[in-house]
């Protein structure tokens, strides 16, 4: 054995049986300079080696395997992958906060069964067991594939521009953005979505208006006036003239009292990050970036946007950025306990009772999962005419002749 090298613990018992006879013969000198001579050999301390010497044995003891017994079974494991999928399969972080509340809504609706121990399990479980369960979950529905600037207007110059904060905690702070839906070529009349996200509390509107003309774009505002249940108090969009003409300004200036309106910089995308954020994952995900220029798109693409608005504003968790600390040269971010739109807008103390009420209706009347389910049908409806169906079960009857 190479001299640098140390002693392995069976070496070392080993070793110490050899001598165990002469260290028992031994007086009181000869056992000094003995234990001088094993800690040279075996590296341990004087007094750990007379512990050994003073045991019955110097055989090792067989090492006890203790398995811990598993917290939480099947059933949490069910619950969980059912609630994830109802959710729409959504991380950890945001799922593990929603998973009591919605696996409660869901029961109420059968479409789990809920024990009071598997609620006792769920109101404590960690963030790091959820992420455990999810990698073992397979996803038996995957979602959807996913799928120039203006010139200057004389408009813009008395909008003052700005990048809106993270740090916005009054609700009515909104960024907007209209997205395209023209496919590869933007020729001709075809649907957009006029889309807004407030920045304090994740609330978003969407809907979907044909052309951006100037009436075209005053009745999408009015229709997410309607629906909203807050005010809209600062409107931030980007530079497009479709936001920034005659019409349009006078309609803010008229109708919403009170609105401060602000713009982001010309080549500035990330002063809208909120909204363009969003326009990947509540518009581009579900619609892609085909072209929608049909009556029957338009009339599936605003029930689309119905649904969705009661499943992410009332139901889908959303984390929000409290702090942000540079260590070395990286930055880290910091997030809050992920909670729903909803539950955010009942904090901020902003609604009325009776739009408190409205929407606690119809958080109690919905089923999540359900909802999901037809949110997927709708989507389907958009590549699908209806004449078209009729034509393919007229050939299915002829097949079956």
């Amino acid at each position: 054995m190479p001299s640098n090298e140390r002693m392995s613990i069976n070496e070392r018992r080993k070793y110490l049986k050899l001598v165990l006879s002469r260290y028992i013969q031994s007086g009181r000198k000869e056992r000094s300079q003995l234990l001088t001579e094993m800690g040279e050999v075996t590296g341990l301390h004087r007094k750990s080696l007379i512990r050994l010497m003073n045991l019955p044995s110097l055989e090792r003891a067989p090492r006890k395997v203790r398995l811990k017994a598993r917290r939480y079974g099947l059933a949490v494991a069910e619950v969980v992958q059912i609630v994830w999928e109802s959710l729409d399969y959504i991380c950890a972080e945001r799922l593990t906060p929603a998973l009591l509340d919605t696996a409660q809504q869901l029961a109420k609706w059968e479409e789990l069964t809920l024990s009071s121990e598997v609620e006792d399990k769920l109101s404590s479980i960690s963030r790091a067991t959820v992420q455990r369960l999810l990698r073992r979950f397979q996803r038996d529905t995957p979602k959807l594939p996913r799928r120039k600037s203006q010139p200057s207007n004389r408009l813009l110059r008395d909008v003052p521009m700005e990048r809106l904060s993270w740090q916005t905690t009054v609700p009515g702070n909104f960024e907007t953005d209209l997205v395209h839906h023209c496919g590869a070529v933007a020729a001709g009349d075809y649907i957009h979505t006029l889309q807004l996200v407030d920045i304090a509390t994740g609330w978003s509107e969407r809907v979907a208006i044909w052309g951006r003309s100037q009436q075209t774009m005053v009745k999408g505002f009015k229709k997410v006036q309607e629906r909203l249940p807050f005010p809209i108090t600062h409107l931030h969009p980007d530079n497009g003239s479709e936001f920034f003409n005659d019409h349009l300004i006078r309609y803010f200036g008229e109708k919403i009292i009170g609105l401060r309106l602000s713009r982001s910089r010309p080549y500035h995308k990330n002063d809208n990050r909120f909204v363009e954020q969003k326009n990947s994952t509540l518009v581009r995900a579900y619609v892609g970036y085909d072209r929608l220029d049909q009556a029957y798109q338009y009339a599936a693409l605003n029930a689309l946007y119905e649904q969705l608005w009661l499943y992410y504003n009332l139901f889908q968790p959303v984390m929000h950025l409290v702090g942000k600390e540079i260590v070395g040269s990286r930055l880290h971010r910091k997030w809050d306990r992920a909670q729903t739109p909803y539950q955010r807008l009942l904090a901020s103390g902003i609604l009325s009772p009776e739009q408190q009420q409205r929407l606690a209706k119809l958080h109690a009347q919905t089923n999540p999962r359900q909802l999901r389910r037809d949110i997927y049908q709708i989507v389907e409806q958009l590549w699908c005419h209806p004449l078209d169906k009729v034509n393919q079960r007229k050939e299915t009857a002829a097949l079956a002749r």
